[in-house]
């Protein structure tokens, strides 16, 4: 089997998507890897594909860039040469790259296609590539619910959903992993107000709809009760023109909160050890989010994570750390969660779910059932082509045949054959009559014709006689 996927770009997919995982799996099972994305052949991510087997192309698809169409005949080629049996899309602009490119692909069979919504994607014009799918993955119930509900708002035809949830890999996040007595060191000599202090981790970066607000709430109402309570924002200390940002600084410098937070900003490869560390990881985002890997990755670590009751978020905490979940959105309820879990510290326990190897063998089945689908539309049309052949060849050879010299008799009725029959033994009657009498007369004729010749013949020999004497 062979599986083309194409994505936009390599490092916004590490984490969240798999890439690298699934496309281990793939060769491991035999399978050929084929990747297109926009990331250099000289690429750190790009040289660990190709060590681990995958084959790489690189093709210019950023996300909602004209420059991208310029690749459909790029695209095209490759798909001629590797005739891939199943081709899966991340995002939607590589998605309109396919469309497009499959139009005058020359192949002999082709492919399934399979795409990921991987957010609360609008359903729009935009989105349409992503629908026009085989099969449509989701990361959460939240956005299969988002989806049928769009889908059904379009009056657009239903279409083969799977979900899949995100997974992590255990072994990069074990349980209880505990950062490195060197990374400390070099943490606190970096940061040196974060020594002795309850770390409360916020792992995105700051904006609208992230909930960053809610920690000026938290640091200003436990301050008292827990004085060494301090904010970690994995964001860069200050971004020009970013109006949330400024926003969020002028509100903690007003409220003299300010010493409390510190930004350790966004391009950081030691997540790991910030979320191990951390006595809480807050995910407070206001709108729903679809995938929460950050709070999963804590949750594997073994480091309490409180967040709101939505969408992923609750998909995740319900069933692995529920005392997490905050049902209510107000500050008096989250302060209240966040006050507990630093008077008495309750982790979550080990688990195996949402775990990388069940997301990785999901998705290799969604592709082995798209594969012997192919194959057995692909026998089903030849199947029909054989029999279209006999069929034809049949009809020739009847039209080869001469036609019959019996006449076809259609039959009669009861009373009909009654009559018909007594009709014939009369006719037969007179007939076997008349037969007998032409052989009588036959055989008389027969029987008299010698006793004329014996009749006749001494009057011969008289004659003859009389001329000898004569």
């Amino acid at each position: 089997m062979k599986v083309m996927r194409l994505l936009s770009s390599l490092k916004h997919d590490e984490s969240e998507r798999g890439i690298f995982h699934l496309g281990r799996a793939l060769v491991k099972n035999e399978h050929t890897s084929i990747i297109i994305s926009s990331a250099d052949e000289e690429n750190d991510l790009v040289k660990r594909l190709k060590r681990d087997g995958n084959i790489y192309h690189q093709l210019y698809m950023n996300k909602k860039s004209w420059l991208s169409l310029l690749q459909v005949a790029p695209l095209r080629r490759l798909i001629e040469k590797y005739d891939p049996d199943v081709i899966h899309v991340h995002s939607r602009t590589p998605a309109w790259i396919l469309h497009l490119a499959l139009r005058r692909a020359r192949v002999k069979r082709r492919p399934k296609l399979v795409s990921t919504m991987y957010g609360f994607y609008p359903i729009n014009k935009y989105s349409q590539a992503l629908l026009d799918v085989d099969t449509i993955i989701t990361v959460s119930d939240s956005v299969t619910n988002y989806l049928k509900k769009g889908l059904r708002r379009e009056d657009l035809e239903p279409k083969v959903i799977k979900r899949i949830y995100r997974g992590v890999d255990t072994r990069r996040y074990p349980y209880r992993h505990n950062p490195s007595v060197y990374w400390l060191r070099h943490t606190f000599a970096e940061y040196p107000e974060l020594e002795h202090k309850k770390w409360l981790v916020f792992p995105t970066i700051i904006g609208n709809e992230y909930g960053q607000e809610w920690l000026i709430d938290i640091l200003g109402n436990l301050q008292e009760q827990f004085p060494n309570i301090h904010a970690i924002i994995m964001d860069e200390d200050y971004r020009e023109g970013d109006v949330a940002h400024e926003d969020f600084r002028q509100r903690s410098n007003t409220l003299g909160l300010s010493e409390r937070i510190t930004y350790v900003g966004s391009k950081r490869n030691d997540m790991r050890e910030w979320l191990s560390a951390a006595n809480i990881v807050m995910a407070l985002a206001n709108e729903p989010e679809s995938i929460g890997i950050n709070a999963l990755q804590a949750i594997h670590l073994g480091t309490p994570v409180i967040g709101w009751d939505q969408a992923a978020f609750s998909e995740i905490l319900q069933p692995l750390y529920p005392q997490g979940l905050v049902k209510k959105y107000n500050a008096k309820a989250l302060c209240k969660a966040v006050r507990n879990q630093l008077e008495s510290v309750t982790r979550p326990e080990m688990t195996n779910k949402f775990t990388m190897r069940e997301m990785i063998e999901q998705t290799l089945l969604v592709y082995q059932g798209l594969y012997d689908q192919s194959l057995a539309e692909e026998q089903a049309q030849a199947d029909a082509a054989a029999i279209k052949k006999i069929k034809k060849g049949l009809s020739k050879a009847s039209k080869s045949i001469p036609e019959s010299p019996y006449v076809k008799i259609e039959p009669a009725d009861k009373i009909t054959k009654v009559r018909l029959l007594k009709d014939t033994t009369k006719t037969t009657d007179a007939k076997v009559l008349e037969a007998k009498t032409a052989d009588m007369k036959a055989t008389d004729t027969k029987v008299l014709e010698p006793k004329i010749t014996q009749i006749t013949k001494p009057a011969d020999d008289s004659k003859a006689t009389q001329d000898n004497t004569e």
